[in-house]
């Protein structure tokens, strides 16, 4: 779609000579003599730009009347970029009308070439920031759905990866389907699991979990599949296992990478059967379990290593989520140090300034913690930088490394190819992304 700009200046002249100059770079061009029919054009057509004169009456050299322009285009879009010219070179207006945002500010005559180069550029900044205020709608649009339509158990994001995430989770939930959801510790995998359960056909059944990582080796299939009195040494009592107490409902097995090969064969013949034996027993039992599962370990090295079975992935892999790191859900990070800070406390902009360039190893927990503390230190109720104990150095080792063209695009694609939060995701400014994208021949 061809660019539109339009030209607010009392001078027929200067409104032919710019439109000659953009007719000759592809640029569309509209001009108007007077601020009045200046608005009026704004009122009733999109323009993409608007270069306006600072003075109109030829008794009048002090720019208040472009100030009052100014500031009326604003009141109608203040986000369209405007450039100022005059003949009159006033700093002071000019420094006021930057700081108030205006793109830029040049003297008649002008230099054509410095005035094409200005006009690409805020053309250019301009799209891209009508294209991302266009994708946050369509999210915010998809968020409030998924919100209407399902029950999202209290989960706090605001991330498009999040948000894609989340779409498929709410989609599978009512099937039967095994879903295998990876991630790294504390990214909040157990939460995923309680917005899959929460929209199922199970929701007001049993929802059991387990932490296989934290069970004694020798433990895990007792835990399980339940031990008949007597089996082993301190087994005094017949119990259950978890898979008989989620019966009719749900088990989340956490950490399933660290399952033994043992237990791993027989999880394999429940989730084929519904089958199994306490240990110690030879009485088959049969339940109705849907399985879902979690991991930090990437199980594709752990089956080529002989330590998890190929067989048990696929049945585990029906469904695999994907949760990111904080990390590389950048938007997620403030809302949820908001969520974790009591009603009396808040964030200075410093703090939020620190926890943005922090690169949370520890992912949501680590960040719950570091609020939590920040609280305890905090001599106010304004949290600052200094109370939150992170240390300063860049978000993203890619000031230290140099990325790959996979990294980029590993990024644009984790958010749908929104060229900021990728951006962000890999610690970079939009201009240091787009460079990178250009180094690699990555289309914009």
């Amino acid at each position: 779609m061809q660019n539109k700009i339009l030209v607010i200046d009392d001078n027929q002249d200067v409104i032919k000579a710019l439109k000659l100059l953009f007719l000759l770079n592809d640029i569309d061009c509209d001009g108007a003599t007077s601020p009045e029919q200046g608005l009026d054009m704004l009122n009733s057509q999109a323009y993409d730009l608007v270069i306006q004169d600072m003075n109109f009456s030829q008794d009048t050299t002090s720019g208040a009347e472009g100030q009052t322009l100014y500031q009326a285009i604003r009141s109608l879009n203040p986000d369209l970029p405007i450039i100022l010219l005059t003949a009159w070179a006033n700093l002071e207006t000019a420094v006021a009308l930057i700081k108030d945002g205006a793109a830029d500010y040049l003297e008649k005559p002008w230099r054509e070439e410095k005035l094409l180069k200005s006009v690409n550029q805020l053309l250019e900044i301009y799209r891209l920031e009508k294209a991302q205020f266009q994708q946050q709608t369509q999210a915010r649009n998809r968020a409030n759905k998924l919100a209407e339509q399902f029950d999202l158990v209290g989960l706090i994001y605001a991330d498009p990866a999040m948000l894609n995430l989340l779409e498929i989770a709410t989609q599978v939930a009512h099937s039967d389907a095994p879903v295998l959801i990876t991630g790294p510790n504390g990214a909040g995998k157990e939460k995923i699991a309680e917005v899959i359960v929460a929209n199922s056909a199970y929701r007001s059944n049993a929802f059991i979990k387990v932490n296989a990582g934290a069970l004694p080796a020798d433990l895990i299939e007792a835990e399980l599949f339940g031990v008949v009195g007597g089996a082993y040494t301190g087994a005094t009592k017949s119990r259950i296992g978890r898979f008989e107490a989620a019966d009719g409902g749900t088990l989340f097995l956490d950490e399933i990478g660290n399952l033994p090969l043992s237990g791993q064969q027989k999880l394999l013949r429940v989730l084929q059967t519904g089958e199994f034996e306490p240990v110690g027993s030879s009485q088959t039992k049969k339940v109705n379990v849907r399985v879902l599962s979690a991991t930090n370990a990437n199980l594709s090295n752990a089956i080529a290593q002989g330590t998890f079975r190929e067989d048990l992935y696929y049945r585990l892999n029906m469904i695999e989520l994907k949760l990111p790191a904080l990390m590389e859900r950048p938007d997620d990070i403030i809302p949820l140090a908001n969520h974790f800070i009591e009603d009396n406390k808040q964030l200075s902009s410093g703090a939020v300034n620190a926890l943005k360039r922090h690169t949370w190893p520890g992912n949501v927990r680590e960040l719950q913690n570091v609020i939590g503390r920040a609280q305890l230190l905090a001599k106010s109720d304004l949290i600052e930088a200094s109370d939150l104990g992170l240390k300063t150095k860049p978000a993203n080792s890619a000031t230290n490394t140099e990325l790959s063209a996979q990294d980029i695009q590993n990024a644009l694609s984790s958010h749908q190819g929104n060229v900021t939060h990728a951006a962000k995701s890999l610690g970079l400014s939009r201009q240091a992304m787009y460079r990178r994208m250009d180094k690699f021949g990555i289309a914009r």
